[in-house]
């Protein structure tokens, strides 16, 4: 019969879960061995994580350390129910030829007051952080810009991140004939691209951008 998991050791997967990350990469986040997390878990060693490791978990995933295990009576009070974390995906969207993507897994976060993502129309929504390569959305989206992608919106022409084959691009999606799809650049010295709907994966919306000044 299976271990039941403690109740930090379970929130911990819940958590790493819902924002699609895994337990070796948390793991590497924290600078250790890429199963540390996967024992911790699994086999309850160590029984407890060390401060520092909890208390870098807790920032990541926006929550409280009492979640991951911390005494009530000494853990730091949780800095805000009312921000959200959004997670840095570590592969790039080519704004350009196409970039082959990597393991879908959050190295780092973004964190977004709830109050903003409202007014900005974001609340609810399925939300990763990845960097677009390329010049081929200039100036619209320029290379090293942050954008936002909404999973949640995948339907509809807008700026998207679509995958075709292995490789991921940011481009305007136009509907053309019926089951063809159009990829357009902002810039104007690449040409459309025209395919079979069934040829393109929709990732998700771009929503928003940041980038240098």
């Amino acid at each position: 019969m299976a271990e039941k998991l403690s109740a930090d050791r379970a929130r911990l997967v819940e958590l790493a879960e819902s924002n699609r990350t895994s337990l070796s990469a948390l793991s590497s986040m924290l600078g250790r061995n890429p199963s540390y997390l996967q024992q911790f878990v699994r086999k309850g060693s160590p029984r407890r994580l060390e401060e520092q490791d909890r208390r870098k978990l807790a920032e990541f995933f926006g929550v409280g350390e009492v979640e991951l295990g911390a005494d009530p009576d000494l853990a730091r009070p949780r800095e805000s129910d009312d921000f959200l974390a959004v997670p840095r995906l570590a592969l790039d969207a080519s704004a350009g030829p196409g970039a082959v993507s990597a393991e879908e897994i959050s190295f780092d976060s973004f964190r977004f007051s709830r109050r903003w993502l409202r007014e900005m129309g974001l609340e609810g929504a399925d939300l990763s952080a990845i960097r677009v390569e390329g010049d081929s959305m200039e100036p619209t989206l320029r290379s090293g810009d942050e954008i936002f992608v909404d999973r949640n919106k995948r339907a509809g022409e807008g700026i998207h991140v679509v995958r075709i084959g292995d490789v991921l691009h940011v481009k305007q999606v136009q509907a053309s004939a019926p089951g063809r799809i159009t990829l357009i650049s902002a810039n104007d010295a690449y040409a459309p691209i025209e395919l079979a709907r069934d040829e393109v994966e929709v990732i998700g919306r771009v929503v928003w951008k940041g980038g240098r000044v």
